[in-house]
């Protein structure tokens, strides 16, 4: 018996130990797990994306589909300039200035239309609901996409390997995309006294009622949409520029006859002129400007001053948003502007970096980056070594009064690749059907820019009714290589507008 009781006090005795020792050995795994997650707190991904605008979504959800896991971080709302702040308000503002257009016409199509009202109140409504119906399908299309969501600024950390940090958490990837896009420009009161008592065009959609009197300054087609959509929807509207044409980028054709579009269309259009100073009253701003007579060899100026401003917009340029990457830390390369520099193929210098859109600072335009982005992603996820974006031939639209629609190179620039000597150079000019019974007109011109024997054509330019919506398929003809020949063989459409491109002598 004596025997039996010492014997259950050894193995109580030994199952107290190996329970003891069971548990110091869950305690310390436990520690030594949270020791190995803390040195490396990184997550880490396929693919990471920098910015949730056309170009980083359009990347991610295709890398997505290839396989990829991937991450989108954004410190803004998902769409990028061009949803919330760019083409797609834009476009309504647009739209509605179209509407305004078209009342002066009613009479002469028969209709009696007094006492029309226009709500800008109403019109910012529901186009601010617009937009945030767009942001919550941008969302919900990465959650289906399975693309992890990250909210944040995104940092560049000095680990070996390139990391970001966002809000104390650390990410990683094989492959890290920037396409964090830019900003608008804006004069500081360093340069100009007053001058932030401006806006710039992201002020612009943040505007409540529609100003009485605006003055935009700039020759971009930012300045100009923004112009022609204040004036036409009745803020009495002046255009500052630096020298005596708008859009000195595009062909001459079109900035001579846009920039003559503006001044038929009542806008007070001041060239050769800059800021000078601004200043605040009770009546609203007072703009200061300098003029030089351009008449005048001797540069004499000439100050000016326009009065009871209550909208100053900015329009001079945007530049990247790479200021608070911590880019330095990467080593990637930057031009003097800031842009990211990168290759054919949107390699940066540094390995496993890349970057497209905006922030590179070539095309500006949302096709352009949603493009690139995809073609990275085969590039990258599909094996295609060869995928990269043509940037060759890109159409684009600004949208004034009326819209231009161009693709290819413009004259100057084709003389510059083939001479003079080697071009055929045809244009028209007429006044659109819709006026032939209206007492407002508006010119269609039109201009194809071909070269060699063949007559390839490799430039289209045009301002009139429609041109925005025309030109998306005769780009498709250019990329293909059409020539005068094709657009000639090519039945027109009768009475169109567009009936001038294969009509042409």
């Amino acid at each position: 018996m004596a025997v039996l009781v010492q014997l259950t006090r050894r193995t109580q005795t030994h199952h107290r130990v190996e329970s003891l020792l069971s548990s110091f050995c869950r305690h310390s795994f436990a520690v030594l797990r949270r020791n190995n997650m803390a040195s490396d707190a990184t997550t880490r991904f396929d693919f990471l994306v920098i910015g949730g605008g056309s170009g980083g979504l359009a990347g991610a959800r295709r890398a997505s589909e290839l396989g990829a896991n991937a991450a989108v971080i954004e410190s803004h709302k998902l769409g990028g300039t061009c949803v919330n702040v760019g083409c797609v308000p834009k476009k309504v503002m647009w739209n509605a200035a179209v509407h305004a257009e078209y009342l002066h016409d009613h009479s002469d199509y028969g209709f009696d239309v007094e006492n029309v009202r226009f709500s800008w109140e109403t019109l910012k409504a529901k186009r601010d609901a617009y937009v945030g119906r767009l942001n919550h399908i941008y969302r919900n299309n990465l959650d289906k996409a399975k693309i992890q969501f990250i909210q944040g600024f995104a940092r560049f950390t000095d680990d070996p390997e390139p990391t970001v940090e966002v809000d104390g958490r650390k990410y990683t990837a094989p492959h890290i995309l920037i396409a964090t896009g830019g900003q608008p420009s804006l004069m500081n009161d360093a340069e100009v006294p007053g001058a932030s008592l401006g806006i710039t065009s992201d002020g612009f959609f943040e505007l409540e009622t529609l100003p009485k009197r605006s003055v935009v300054v700039g020759a971009g087609y930012i300045a100009v949409e923004m112009a022609g959509i204040l004036s036409t929807l009745g803020s009495k509207t002046s255009l500052i520029i630096r020298q005596t044409g708008v859009l000195r980028n595009f062909d001459s054709l079109i900035s001579a006859n846009c920039t003559k579009e503006l001044q038929n269309s009542g806008i007070d259009l001041w060239k050769n002129s800059q800021v000078k100073s601004v200043s605040k009253t009770d009546k609203g701003l007072e703009v200061t400007l300098v003029t030089k007579d351009a008449e005048k060899n001797n540069g004499e100026e000439k100050i000016s001053t326009i009065q009871e401003v209550d909208c100053l917009l900015w329009a001079i340029g945007r530049q990247p948003n790479t200021a608070g990457l911590n880019l330095s830390k990467t080593g990637v390369d930057t031009d003097e502007r800031g842009h990211i520099i990168v290759d054919e193929f949107q390699n940066t210098n540094r390995s496993g970096i890349y970057a497209l859109g905006d922030v590179c600072g070539k095309a500006l335009l949302t096709p352009v980056a949603i493009a690139a982005g995809r073609k990275l992603a085969h590039r990258l996820f599909e094996g295609k070594k060869d995928s990269k974006l043509d940037y060759s031939s890109i159409p684009t639209v600004v949208f004034s009064h009326p819209p231009i629609g161009t693709v290819g190179l413009t004259e100057e620039e084709a003389i510059t690749s083939w001479g003079k000597e080697n071009l055929k150079i045809y244009k028209t000019s007429f006044t659109p059907m819709y006026h032939a019974i209206t007492s407002r007109k508006s010119q269609c011109i039109m201009k194809l820019v071909c070269v060699g024997k063949e007559e390839k054509v490799v430039g289209l330019h045009m301002q009139g009714l429609g041109c925005d919506e025309m030109l998306q398929g005769f780009s498709v003809a250019i990329k293909m290589g059409a020539t005068k020949a094709d657009f000639d063989k090519t039945i027109a459409i009768h009475p169109t507008s567009s009936e001038e491109f294969v009509t042409m002598r």
